[in-house]
């Protein structure tokens, strides 16, 4: 799998329906033991709340996931919050959604939008990123091609990790792996073949999605 998204921290958001607190609490877990001592910490922290419902999803490929009712009738909480953490696509993650019950039924329809707009909540007050399987690149060009190489880099919003300038330039790379084919012919191109190219290993790394706060 070539990329994910992944949180990068943790947050809270809540919603009130109908007098009920909806409390959804989100963090990262990367292991399925990660998630149930998450949840149960919450629940302890929220001890005398109606209802601590949860959900999450573990793996790149969302090989792992859990959801719990919690005395609610049934699919009407876990299920549509596991529903949203899919239907975002985020991995390697676990959410509560808290309930203090405010004296007022809100009946199976209210509750799944109340449980699912407050995964929606938390989730906003989160930092995502994306997971990416990487290609680390070294090229050396002469000072001639140095302009046209960091112009093609500055068209695919990739900035060099690190660079020298001695007698020749030699930039380190890291970029999406699906991009490494494309991005070698269109450096060799530029340059007239004269700049060299080295594959120097895959890693996968992080890229930020978006500001925590921003939803």
């Amino acid at each position: 799998m070539n990329a994910y998204r992944v949180l990068l921290s943790g947050g809270e958001g809540e919603i009130v329906e109908k007098k009920s607190r909806f409390i959804a609490t989100v963090a990262k877990c990367e292991t399925e033991e990660e998630a149930v001592r998450f949840i149960e910490s919450v629940k302890k922290k929220y001890w005398d709340a109606r209802h601590n419902c949860s959900a999450f999803v573990v793996g790149e490929r969302g090989e792992l996931t859990r959801c719990s009712d919690d005395g609610e009738p049934a699919g009407t909480a876990g299920r549509p919050m596991l529903e949203v953490l899919l239907g975002e696509g985020i991995r390697n993650v676990a959410v509560v959604v808290t309930r203090y019950f405010g004296g007022v039924l809100l009946g199976t329809g209210g509750l799944v939008r109340a449980y699912t707009q407050a995964v929606k909540e938390g989730l906003a007050a989160c930092e995502t990123g994306v997971s990416r399987r990487g290609c680390e690149l070294e090229v050396v060009t002469d000072y001639n091609g140095i302009g046209k190489i960091l112009y093609l880099l500055g068209q695919r919003g990739l900035e060099p990790v690190d660079s020298s300038y001695t007698d020749v330039v030699t930039l380190k790379l890291l970029l999406p792996a699906e991009e490494e084919e494309s991005l070698r012919g269109e450096i060799t191109e530029a340059t007239l073949g004269k700049a060299h190219i080295d594959k120097l290993g895959e890693r996968c790394y992080i890229e930020r999605c978006r500001q925590k706060g921003h939803g």
